[in-house]
């Protein structure tokens, strides 16, 4: 199997991405980024954020075009495909509610691409095209959580050599059917009720009531163990969240990696010193557009993965 570079969570930072490539030994030329040896996949999450957006879709883009990458749909690419598709059962609304918190979250896209212009239309039907996981035999890569049985939900819905049918996009934007279910596991990870230890302030300063579940984890057996929130994540009142409680929790089984196959995903806002979440697992996003470094995973075909594989570019 050809060497692959898998690259994390970009948000909109093409300076960094552009440092990170080059890092990695791709060369500008002919107007991609190329290796001789090596090609790049992207976990998803190029736009929102960052003050680069548009640049990192065409370094992304025109890498897929000249064959020297591959890239994945992360739960921003497909929150923009939702914001700009028109609800058929109702006039006037999206599949994606044009709610205050989600025009915040979008803002900076919307407007680097010019909300309604031909180059958003373009690039959303694009992000149409992005597959929602990778499987190449010997290594896996997803944005948020590698479920078999949500991609078995879907498995019949999605074509990985064509654009999204309109009617998966409703479905998958309709809370409580099962495709949804599938997308939100697949795109962003399922989650675990806090309960009285909520709420806390994510990083945008919503409340939340639940944290992502440590699905990779296999020694994720407590409350504290399995949920993953942000470092520095507050109170709603400003104080200190404190630490969860030891307490016996089950709820990641069903969700659980229990294969020796490599796994790679982004998502989880990961900070301090890249490394590997195991010897099968590798989260690749670790807060780029938050001063954290862009991180890809040098990866030659080895079953155990290593942190001297890890590649990081830029911080601050």
């Amino acid at each position: 199997m050809a060497s692959i570079d898998i690259i994390g969570d970009v948000h909109g930072c093409a300076d960094k991405l552009t440092g990170l490539l080059r890092r990695l030994g791709y060369e500008d030329r002919t107007g991609a980024f190329r290796h001789d040896d090596r090609t790049a996949i992207f976990v998803g999450d190029l736009i929102d954020r960052g003050q680069q957006q548009v640049e990192v879709v065409s370094i992304a883009r025109s890498m897929l075009e000249a064959g020297s990458a591959r890239i994945l749909m992360g739960n921003h690419e497909f929150n923009a495909i939702a914001y700009a598709t028109p609800d058929p059962r109702e006039a006037g609304a999206f599949m994606r509610p044009h709610s205050p918190k989600n025009q915040r979250q979008h803002a900076e896209f919307l407007e680097q691409v010019g909300e309604g212009s031909a180059l958003h239309r373009e690039v959303v039907e694009w992000f149409m095209t992005l597959p929602l996981w990778l499987d190449l035999g010997g290594v896996r890569v997803i944005h948020a959580c590698w479920h078999q049985r949500s991609m078995d939900a879907v498995m019949d819905l999605v074509d990985p050599d064509q654009p999204l049918p309109e009617g998966f996009i409703v479905e998958a934007n309709t809370k409580g059917t099962v495709t949804y279910l599938a997308v939100e596991t697949l795109l962003k990870g399922p989650e675990i009720e806090l309960g009285p230890y909520g709420p806390y302030l994510d990083k945008e300063g919503t409340p939340r009531s639940a944290a992502r579940i440590r699905w990779w984890d296999s020694g994720a057996t407590t409350l504290r163990s399995l949920a993953e929130i942000p470092g520095g994540a507050t109170k709603p009142d400003g104080s200190e969240l404190p630490a969860l409680p030891e307490v016996p929790n089950d709820a990641a089984a069903r969700f659980r990696y229990d294969s020796d196959v490599p796994v790679f995903f982004g998502h989880y806002w990961f900070s301090g010193t890249p490394e590997v979440a195991g010897p099968h697992a590798a989260c690749l996003d670790y807060s780029a557009v938050a001063g954290g470094p862009l991180v890809a995973y040098r990866w030659d075909g080895e079953a155990e993965l290593l942190d001297d594989h890890l590649v990081a570019f830029g911080s601050g």
